[in-house]
């Protein structure tokens, strides 16, 4: 009932709001299933099964990594984990409370933090994901060798960003559209699942061909983090501006979204 007004600084304002985004990211981790160790094996074992496949039906099917020489399973890491941080990333940042969820009532928190929270713990495990599958690969069957690590790893936070901007335009269509917002999230996440381009080159592939695939920043994230990984293979038709471009759009657009639909959108 009564509260002590005491003066903030920036520093101070700054700090609250960390600890706050940081208390609501081990709350959307744990969100998904009680044991946080738990979901880290099932998301380590859904990428693993992934890659498996694919690595299985591009051998029957006779692909190869065209011209690139270097290891095939790295060539299809580059693809899965990047795919796969971009889509967790667009179904946890769809996935984030609203202003109307029951956490909004508490003063401190906000639709923006549940956002940052959500997006933060899909890197979060993404990134251990990562770290695992490499750390498996390298000792189990064979040593890993990156040419340029740090590229690399930027790479996968452009895919994690890209992904973030994506959830955030579909999340401030939600309010309007309640049953059109999680079809248009299927969609998205099915035509990437082809139009990432995860399992072929840019180099490689023609004219024709690359008009179905240049259009999507994915497949710039994914061409670029390969060239980042092989020694010799230098990505000529994908862009990282294009990629960070489009990233930084959605973002604006998903923040103006957003914005409106809390202020506007009906409350049932």
């Amino acid at each position: 009932m009564f509260r002590v007004q005491t003066k903030r600084t920036h520093l101070t304002a700054a700090l609250d709001l960390s600890e706050l985004i940081y208390h609501s990211t081990v709350r959307a981790v744990l969100r998904g299933s009680s044991n946080a160790v738990f979901a880290l094996i099932m998301n380590i074992v859904l990428s693993s099964v992934f890659i498996v496949a694919l690595y299985i039906t591009m051998k029957l099917m006779g692909w190869q990594s065209g011209a690139l020489r270097g290891d095939f399973v790295l060539f299809l890491m580059a693809g899965v984990m990047s795919y796969m941080t971009y889509n967790k990333t667009m179904k946890a940042v769809f996935g984030a409370e609203g202003p109307t969820s029951p956490m909004m009532l508490h003063s401190p928190m906000t639709p923006a933090i549940s956002i940052s929270a959500a997006a933060l713990s899909a890197l979060y495990q993404q990134i251990l994901t990562v770290c695992v599958v490499l750390f498996v690969y390298h000792v189990a069957f064979k040593p890993v060798e990156i040419y340029q690590p740090v590229l690399a790893f930027t790479m996968l936070l452009a895919s994690w960003f890209f992904g973030v901007g994506t959830g955030m335009v579909l999340l401030s269509i939600k309010p309007w559209a309640p049953k059109l917002a999680p079809l248009l999230l299927m969609i998205v996440s099915r035509i990437n699942i082809f139009a990432s381009g995860k399992m072929m080159l840019g180099n490689t592939l023609s004219f024709t061909l690359l008009k179905f695939f240049d259009w999507n920043p994915l497949f710039h994230l994914i061409d670029q983090m390969r060239g980042a990984l092989f020694i010799n293979y230098m990505p000529r038709n994908s862009s990282i501006s294009y990629a960070l471009w489009v990233s930084t759009a959605l973002v604006a657009i998903g923040l103006m979204g957003e914005f409106f639909s809390r202020r506007n959108a009906p409350k049932y």
